[in-house]
C-alpha cells in the first residue's frame, strides 16, 4: 500500500511547506460557555498527534480553530500551511451530504481542485492519479458507485482518497476511526503512518486510547484546557486521565 501513498501515479507527495502550528492563549466561548481556555503550545512540523479527552472537552472545537473555521475569542494561531492553502481538514462524516449525486471517483477527485481547477472531465494523467488514490484505500471496485450507497467505512475510505490527492502539509482529522470496522481502521492507520513518514503534520481527534498508545507518538489531553501535551506515554497516565475526567 505504501507504494501508492508515496507515489500516486508517479507523482510523489511532499510536505516541504512549513507545517508546524503555534497556538498561544487560545480561548473559545460558544453561547456564553467557555469551551477552550488558554491553549498554548506547538504542533511540531512533521509530528503525529492525537487529541484526546472526555466528551465536551473541546477537541473538535480546537480543530475548527486550527483550520480557520472558527475564530477564537482570544489568543492566536500561527499556521503557515493554512496561509498557503496546504492544510486539509477531514471533519466528522455527519457534516457531508451523502444524498449529493456524486461517485466515489468524483469525491476523491475533489482533492485535485487546488492544482487543476474544475474540468468537465479530468486529463488522463490526473484521472490516473484519482484511480491510484481510490485503489490505495481499497475502493477500486466501487469507483463509480454513488456515495449514498456506501457503508460508513467505505465513505471514510473515500474521504481518505481525497486527502491523498490534496498533498497538504498539514492534515486535521476529526474522529477518523469512528463507527468503522476493524479492517478500515487498519487501512486508515496505515495511510496516516505513511503521511507521518513523509513528514506531513497530522493531528487527529481519537477516542481509543489503545490506538493512541500504539500508533501516535504525541498526544494532547484536553479538558477545555491542556491537561498534558507531549509524548503519548507521558500524557496518557492514570493521574492525567483522572484529572481530565474530574475537570470535564
Amino acid at each position: 500500500m505504501r507504494g501508492w501513498i508515496n507515489n500516486i501515479a508517479g507523482r510523489p507527495q511532499s510536505a516541504a511547506a512549513p507545517s508546524g502550528i503555534d497556538v498561544q492563549g487560545i480561548r473559545v466561548r460558544l453561547g456564553g460557555r467557555l469551551v477552550l481556555d488558554d491553549i498554548t503550545g506547538r504542533f511540531e512540523s512533521g509530528s503525529l498527534t492525537a487529541i484526546v479527552g472526555p466528551n465536551g472537552a473541546g477537541k473538535s472545537t480546537l480543530l475548527n480553530v486550527l483550520a480557520g473555521l472558527l475564530r477564537p475569542s482570544g489568543g492566536r494561531v500561527a499556521c503557515p500551511a493554512r496561509a498557503t492553502h496546504r492544510l486539509a481538514y477531514l471533519q466528522q462524516q455527519t457534516e457531508f451530504d451523502r444524498d449529493f449525486p456524486m461517485t466515489v471517483g468524483e469525491l476523491a477527485a475533489l482533492g485535485l481542485w487546488r492544482t487543476i481547477g474544475t474540468y468537465r472531465s479530468l486529463p488522463r494523467a490526473e484521472a490516473d492519479r484519482v484511480a491510484a488514490a481510490v485503489e490505495a484505500v481499497g475502493l477500486q471496485d466501487a469507483m463509480r458507485r454513488r456515495i449514498g450507497d456506501l457503508s460508513v467505512g467505505q465513505m471514510r475510505r473515500a474521504f481518505f482518497a481525497r486527502l491523498l490527492l490534496q498533498d497538504a502539509a498539514v492534515m486535521l482529522l476529526d474522529e477518523p476511526f469512528a463507527a468503522v470496522d476493524a479492517r478500515t481502521v487498519e487501512t486508515l492507520l496505515g495511510l496516516i503512518a505513511g503521511w507521518h513518514q513523509q513528514g506531513h503534520t497530522v493531528i487527529a481527534v481519537v477516542h481509543d486510547l489503545a490506538q493512541v498508545r500504539a500508533h501516535f507518538p504525541e498526544a494532547l489531553l484536553l479538558a477545555r484546557r491542556p491537561i498534558a501535551w507531549g509524548a503519548a506515554e507521558a500524557v496518557l497516565t492514570g493521574a492525567n486521565l483522572a484529572q481530565a475526567a474530574a475537570t470535564a
